[in-house]
């Protein structure tokens, strides 16, 4: 019966000129409850059960993890909640987080429609994913106005002014954390933005702690696990690794990616380790492994560095692409205490250099072949 009554409103819409402009909303909605009928009209042809709609969804359920145990988390680090049992804290969490959820694919949905309809192109299914990571990018205590306007920044700036989805150059949803970043500074850094305070309480993350000399301690484990104050999305490492299994195993994201970025990560720390009895700086000492579980390197890493659209796309580009980034966020943790958390600088630099990546990976192939014809 749905079936029936979307293909005679298909019918209707494409019948009326006026309405035609707005076909890309029905096909939203369309291609939304149901696979695409669409086929391909010219060779060549590709037989796969792979499609992006499917793709975004094993994306969205590789989130769900991190999803479920920051929303657990934002009631867990509240000193509203005395009892912390896993149900009061979660439903404490729901009541902050969802309102997030609401307020990113109500303005964000609605740009897309806007760009869709203007340009008269489908509504791809790209912001699906822009839509679960960004609220999963920001502290609990962030306006909802500044959501908003961060949203319209990351779809509009980070990915329509480039043509839309798979021709953006940076990540739409560290587009929209970067804004917030840069232009309300107060509200995504310091200790007060990452617990909502009661009497005066409050608390810092791991990194602002160090990067401070706060005398503020956390077990390794309490940061793997994820007890601990930051963004909603990036503080329990062991959910994002369960997410990057469910990546992994579906061929969804990059395995060279994520691999390179922890290599570039291990030996530049190292490298940096060696400095510390030649500075004050706190930041020097930091093992690798404290630099894994700390603020968002590994949320980064599984769901931001292996975007397929801003990452490099050559197998030996991944490589460099992912050690850059590896290298960048240690660099800019260490050397510059001020930007203490440093992954979303690095993949947005790394964002800013995929391009030339494969473009001299490219060359370089060319060269070779064409010194082998010559001999």
């Amino acid at each position: 019966m749905l079936r029936k009554i979307l293909d005679q409103v298909e019918k209707k819409i494409l019948s009326n000129d006026k309405l035609k402009k707005f076909h890309p909303l029905h096909d939203a909605l369309d291609t939304f409850l149901y696979s695409t009928n669409t086929q391909t009209a010219n060779a060549p042809y590709v037989r796969d059960s792979i499609d992006l709609k499917r793709t975004m969804i094993i994306v969205v359920l590789a989130l769900l993890p991190t999803f479920f145990f920051g929303t657990y988390n934002v009631g867990y680090q509240s000193p509203e909640i005395l009892n912390k049992n896993f149900i009061d804290c979660f439903l404490y969490g729901l009541k902050i987080v969802l309102p997030m959820y609401l307020i990113v694919f109500a303005v964000g949905g609605l740009f897309e429609a806007l760009f869709a309809v203007l340009r008269g192109h489908e509504i791809n299914e790209g912001f699906l994913v822009t839509g679960f990571l960004i609220p999963l990018t920001m502290p609990p205590t962030v306006p909802l106005w500044m959501l908003a306007v961060a949203t319209i920044f990351g779809v509009v700036i980070g990915k329509e002014i480039f043509g839309g989805t798979g021709y953006n150059i940076f990540n739409p949803a560290l587009t929209a954390r970067a804004f917030l970043f840069f232009a309300y500074p107060s509200y995504m850094s310091g200790n007060k933005p990452w617990i909502a305070p009661v009497d005066g309480m409050s608390n810092a993350t791991p990194l602002l702690a160090k990067s401070s000399n706060l005398d503020i301690s956390y077990e390794w484990l309490d940061m793997f696990y994820g007890y601990i104050p930051g963004s909603i999305g990036e503080t329990s490492t062991l959910a994002i690794l369960i997410g990057a299994f469910i990546l992994l195993v579906t061929k969804i994201g990059s395995w060279r990616t994520m691999l390179f970025v922890m290599l570039g990560m291990i030996s530049t720390s190292i490298l940096l380790n060696q400095l510390t009895s030649m500075s004050n700086n706190p930041m020097l000492s930091l093992s690798w492994s404290e630099h894994f579980v700390m603020g968002g390197f590994a949320f980064g890493m599984v769901f931001m560095a292996t975007d397929p659209v801003s990452s490099a796309h050559s197998d030996i580009g991944r490589c460099v692409y992912g050690f850059l980034i590896g290298f960048m966020v240690v660099v800019i943790r260490c050397i510059n205490p001020a930007y203490p958390e440093g992954m979303m600088l690095a993949i947005l630099f790394a964002n800013a250099f995929a391009p030339l990546i494969d473009y001299s990976i490219l060359q370089r192939h060319i060269n070779q072949r064409r010194i082998i014809n010559e001999k």
